[in-house]
């Protein structure tokens, strides 16, 4: 019970040294040689760094025996929680530095969602990379985040090694950026002059675009960012993410890092048949409203012809779609289009040229219909009504099969006299060719002939 008292006494005396706020020469003539010691040499060390808060003396901790009266030892490890009821020291030394800032997080900010990534967990949610005024061209930040050891055992056993010693990971950590604008999901986009280090390691970036026309500053295209390689797939150690770059007049842009699984163009294209098909009569109720006549026009439209080829890859149609935003009836074939935009994603509709997000796909009913009851066609037309007809070129309208056309045989003239005969026409004493055209029509000069006699003859002849 001494030990107790001796303890609580003591720090009462620590507590009211700091409070009065006394001169440290001051502090022998008022407290005991160990508290006077004690304060001092807080003093100093806060007055040398001012980095980190000076800490109260931590009785729970520190086990001294101290002689206050000469006469009793103190244990401080005895002390209990009563300690804890006397106001804070560090308060009225007003020593401590203010806490480090701490990018402030801001979760109205979505980033638009990948069609070629599931997320599976959120590690940092998107926070802002404000504007600091330490540093005027360039700001840095730093980020920490730690994996569970259920998400390390999802990136583990998703690892495939690659030729090279390469490895990928169908489980990934991805880093994106995107504007600090809450008003729509934003896609990634990239700070000017961003450098990006993971666990002390710079992270390479992707390419330049080539700018659309002379004289535009070049700009790296906004995609993910897969920090996988980098980061230490344990659950006893942090990753540290550091940020460099260089702030826009206007703009600010925050980070977030998410646990995502990579998928396939055939996934995504089982996906898409599992939304459905949409209606033949919708496609009907659109052609009719194609090719209804307006008043206002001078000129009226009565049928439409439409290909079944795919403008990309120019094959024939197998799953004909379109997007719900684009206004044409021509379709492209979905497991095409899902497959080039699996390698380079740029989700823009082949036939227009206007987005054509993968959530916005839809088979198209009526030209399965089509496909599958006309397999030798590849052009039709519809008609006002919505009905079609199969457009066939002329030329295999008067196309008779081969079996049917006689072969004609080119048959090489006989050595016959026949051949002689015809060589004995030629007179080299025939006027030039400037005689008249009556002289042309006239009867040609009587040809020399040459008889033959066989054997028999001759013989007979001769008797």
């Amino acid at each position: 019970m001494l030990k107790y008292d001796a303890a609580v006494e003591l720090q009462r005396e620590v507590v009211w040294s700091f409070s009065q706020r006394l001169p440290i020469h001051c502090l022998w003539d008022f407290c005991s040689p160990f508290i006077a010691i004690y304060v001092t040499m807080v003093t100093r060390i806060a007055m040398k760094s001012y980095s980190t808060p000076v800490p109260v003396m931590d009785l729970t901790v520190v086990n001294i025996s101290v002689s206050r009266s000469q006469s009793c030892n103190t244990d401080f490890s005895l002390l209990t929680d009563e300690t804890a009821a006397w106001p804070d020291v560090k308060t009225s030394m007003n020593l401590q530095q203010p806490a480090p800032l701490i990018p402030p997080v801001h979760p109205d900010v979505q980033m638009k969602p990948l069609p070629f990534y599931d997320v599976l967990d959120v590690l940092i949610k998107p926070s802002s990379l404000g504007a600091s005024t330490a540093q005027r061209y360039h700001q840095e930040k730093y980020f920490i985040f730690a994996l569970t050891p259920q998400q390390v055992r999802e990136v583990c056993i998703s690892r495939d090694f690659l030729p090279g010693g390469r490895r990928d990971y169908m489980v990934q950590i991805q880093l994106r950026f995107c504007l600090s604008e809450t008003s729509c999901p934003q896609e990634d986009n990239y700070p000017n002059s961003l450098c990006i280090k993971v666990n002390g390691k710079l992270f390479p970036l992707p390419g330049y675009a080539p700018p659309p026309k002379n004289g535009v500053e070049q700009k790296r295209p906004g995609r993910p960012l897969n920090i996988t390689s980098l980061v230490r797939l344990s659950s006893a150690v942090p990753n540290q993410i550091s940020v460099t770059w260089a702030p826009e007049i206007g703009k600010t842009y925050s980070m977030s890092v998410y646990l995502v699984r990579q998928l396939t163009s055939p996934l995504l294209l089982q996906r898409l048949r599992m939304k459905g098909i949409r209606n033949p009569d919708h496609s009907r109720a659109l052609i009719k409203e194609k090719l209804t006549a307006d008043p206002d026009s001078e000129i009226a439209t009565t049928s439409l012809r439409v290909s079944l080829m795919c403008p990309l890859g120019k094959m024939r149609l197998t799953v004909p779609c379109r997007a719900v935003t684009c206004s044409h009836l021509q379709c492209f074939d979905a497991a095409l289009y899902l497959q080039m935009n699996e390698k380079k994603p740029t989700w823009i509709c082949p036939v227009c040229d206007k987005k054509a997000a993968y959530e916005s796909l839809i088979i198209d009913g009526l030209f399965l219909e089509i496909l599958n009851d006309c397999s030798d066609v590849d052009e039709i037309k519809f008609q006002e009504d919505g009905t079609w007809c199969p457009m066939r070129p002329k030329k295999e309208a008067v196309k008779v099969p081969s079996q049917l056309v006689p072969k004609v045989e080119m048959v090489p003239h006989s050595t016959e006299p026949s051949s002689t005969k015809k060589a004995d026409v030629i007179d080299l004493t025939l006027e030039s060719s400037s005689s008249s055209d009556d002289e042309e029509d006239s009867d040609p000069p009587l040809k020399k002939r040459c008889v033959y006699i066989t054997k028999s003859e001759e013989m007979h002849a001769k008797g």
